[in-house]
């Protein structure tokens, strides 16, 4: 298996929708076949049509607010004497955070379906949020499905989703987090998709779900390459771009402009929810050898017990909190252009804290994740590494836990 270069990675399937041959697909119910073929068609369709990615890039830009800062890290990078760490704010997006193009761009191909209604999955709430607010900006009712674990530790997004007038449709079966919440939302899409577009918050779930979210969060890497150029005035030789994966959109978004240089110049490092330090649950399917199984109508390396079952996960970071991971990254995985570890909860919420003591950032439980890998790297590395994280989103959803274990 290998990636080709001048081909973007979400066209790098067989005619059967996997990659590598073994990650994807499209395991669905027969009722669902048409209406995936018939989004198939239109999204082909659209990805090149002038017109409408204009249209995208009018929104990204006057709406959702492109390009989002580059920024260098001084303080942190002084306290931790290595590497430089520089980060991409995307938490500057309209909303808070990275989920907001994957809407925009399924808000917009609603509205060229013809469809009236827009339902959609959510853990942390900010797929939610952003769609709730897409679907708002573009005249579409929508709901938001949502486990009702999150509903009640992610309460800030859930105010702003009935705020921008969706309806948040609770999910109590299974562990109550976004597995379940994913679950019922493509159950309720199998009755509803003569009618109802359906968003799926990541780059997961059958084929074209993936392809499309993939597309749209691809604009993080669009914009980083041309800034790193502007500001290094061309691609420096060691750089490492850090990101947390959970479903894996923001990861994918980050790197997907970089996949054709030479990882020895461009790393991939992508970091999982580890869990608590004292809990066997985790949701890193991808750093504890998970093995491959069929989540949510997609072949992918997923957390199972020994009967195949799903097992339940736990994360402090309910946009981690899932068992699976996309089929993208099973395949970069594979193909050994990305490497994948993992941090706890316990050292997300010391990274949070020492990024926020040194820096004027306020990065989520999520890319937390993230800046505990970059403070274990940067003292190790010289000062010509350049370390980028993805900083996807903003804290203000995860003010309860931060002040509960923080006191912060």
């Amino acid at each position: 298996m290998k990636i080709k270069k001048g081909i973007s990675l979400i066209d790098q399937h067989d005619k059967n929708g996997f990659w590598g041959g073994k990650f994807g697909g499209n395991f669905i119910p027969e009722t669902l076949k048409k209406p995936v073929e018939d989004l198939t068609i239109l999204f082909q369709k659209l990805r090149k049509d002038k017109k409408f990615i204009r249209e995208r890039d009018y929104y990204f830009k006057n709406w959702v607010g492109a390009p989002t800062p580059f920024i260098k890290l001084e303080n942190l990078t002084n306290h931790l004497d290595g590497a430089q760490i520089w980060t991409k704010v995307v938490s500057e997006a309209n909303g808070g955070a990275h989920k907001i193009y994957n809407a925009t761009v399924h808000s917009l191909i609603a509205k060229r379906a013809g469809k009236k209604y827009i339902v959609g999955d959510t853990g942390a709430g900010y797929a939610g949020k952003m769609l709730s607010m897409a679907a708002k900006k573009f005249g579409l009712k929508c709901k938001i499905f949502m486990g009702a674990k999150d509903i009640k530790r992610q309460k800030p997004n859930c105010d702003a989703i009935k705020k921008n007038g969706a309806e948040i449709v609770p999910v109590y079966t299974g562990s109550q987090t976004l597995v379940d919440a994913v679950s019922e939302c493509m159950r309720h899409w199998v009755s509803n998709c003569d009618t109802t577009h359906m968003a799926v918050g990541s780059t997961v779930g059958p084929n074209i779900f993936v392809k499309i979210c993939g597309w749209s969060t691809s604009q993080i890497s669009r914009e980083l390459l041309i800034q790193i150029k502007d500001e290094f005035g061309k691609i420096p030789k060691k750089i490492k771009l850090l990101n947390c994966v959970g479903g894996g959109s923001s990861s994918f978004g980050f790197w997907n402009e970089f996949m054709h240089y030479n990882k020895k110049q461009i790393e991939f490092i992508g970091i999982e929810a580890g869990g608590p330090k004292k809990s066997k649950k985790h949701a890193a399917p991808l750093t504890y050898g998970s093995k491959i199984g069929i989540l949510h109508g997609a072949a992918q390396y997923v957390n199972q017990n020994a009967e195949g079952q799903i097992e339940e996960t736990e994360s402090i970071s309910a946009g981690l909190d899932y068992p699976g991971v996309s089929p993208l990254h099973c395949f970069l995985k594979d193909t050994k252009r990305a490497r994948y570890t993992a941090a706890s909860d316990e050292e997300a919420l010391n990274a949070y804290k020492i990024v926020t003591k040194y820096e004027n950032l306020n990065p989520s439980l999520e890319p937390s994740h993230a800046f505990a890998e970059a403070i274990k790297m940067a003292p190790r590395l010289n000062k010509d590494t350049i370390i980028i994280v993805n900083s996807c989103g903003d804290a203000q959803k995860d003010k309860d836990i931060l002040r509960q274990r923080l006191g912060v």
